[in-house]
């Protein structure tokens, strides 16, 4: 692993999922419980920083009245207008405290869908600054994030995910996306791995001299 061309990518921890009191989170909570998965979110994201990786938000945002979609909804952003989540400007749309962006940190626009390729400009980032592995983690473990991963992955990245980073509805789906979905389009790994690939990446700079 390279950091200087690795991007740690966040998927949606924003509060309406993350936080008791989101609209989505009852439907989480248990599997990130299961997982700790926000713990190692910020582990990840921390040791990302130090040694240079590239720290990317990908959240997810409507205006009041959902006007950038459909106004007849289907599927899981039917699930999102009918709870009323991730209206701009709210609380629930804000990221977690705990992951607040940091300086150098990049933040997406623009995500009104599952796939963060589809409707921001992460793959101009991503070229620009010369990236060629992205590590995801977020929500949904079965939807945004495996969207992202796949899209990612056609278009010529490595692709990790992180699998105890990573939270679905239940813990059926949850499983089921990383022991079938995720081998065939990503290198999964543990938030434990990661970090200690990282480690070995600052070691390795270290004996060049970098």
């Amino acid at each position: 692993m390279i950091p200087a061309t690795t991007a740690l990518v966040l998927v949606e921890f924003q509060n309406d999922f993350t936080s008791e009191g989101g609209t989505l989170h009852a439907a989480v909570a248990d599997v990130m419980k299961h997982t700790s998965m926000l713990d190692k979110a910020v582990l990840a994201a921390d040791a990302s920083r130090a040694a240079g990786v590239t720290v990317i938000h990908s959240p997810i945002q409507f205006e009041p009245g959902y006007y950038e979609i459909t106004d007849h909804p289907y599927g899981i952003l039917a699930g999102v207008v009918d709870s009323t989540s991730f209206v701009k400007g709210t609380w629930g749309a804000a990221i977690v405290d705990c992951l607040t962006p940091k300086p150098g940190d990049i933040v997406l626009e623009g995500k009104r869908g599952l796939d963060a390729f589809a409707s921001t400009n992460i793959d101009f980032i991503l070229r620009s600054k010369g990236i060629q592995t992205v590590v995801l983690a977020g929500f949904l473990t079965n939807c945004c994030v495996e969207s992202t991963m796949r899209s990612a992955y056609e278009r010529g990245y490595e692709v990790i995910t992180l699998t105890d980073v990573v939270a679905a509805t239940s813990m059926e789906e949850h499983e089921n996306a990383i022991k079938y979905d995720y081998p065939m389009f990503s290198k999964p790994m543990t938030e434990a791995e990661y970090v200690k690939a990282l480690s070995g990446a600052k070691v390795e700079d270290a004996s060049r001299g970098y």
